[in-house]
């Protein structure tokens, strides 16, 4: 199973990764990281939404929105890694 699908089978283990943004962001005192906490934990919610069937009639086989949601998700992700690490570095 690839990491993204591991998400949509169990929605709610994206908010361990938007706990970890938060942490970075209140270390780093960047901005991004807190971002990209808030995204990761909306994510979680609104596909547990989806898992739960509640924005979805019952045919959601076909996936469209994550063609957006997961290449934005990742490169906020890379973003706020790498905005984080800076700050620390300096």
């Amino acid at each position: 199973m690839e990491l993204l699908g591991l998400f949509i089978m169990y929605p709610l283990a994206a908010l361990p990764v938007a706990g970890v943004f938060a942490v970075l962001g209140l270390r780093s005192r960047k901005a991004l990281p807190g971002v990209v906490a808030a995204l990761w934990a909306a994510y979680g919610v609104y596909e547990y939404l989806m898992h739960a069937r509640v924005l979805c009639s019952g045919e959601c086989n076909i996936r469209v929105d994550l063609l957006l949601i997961y290449p934005l998700l990742l490169l906020l992700t890379i973003a706020g890694l790498v905005s984080s690490v800076r700050r620390g570095a300096r």
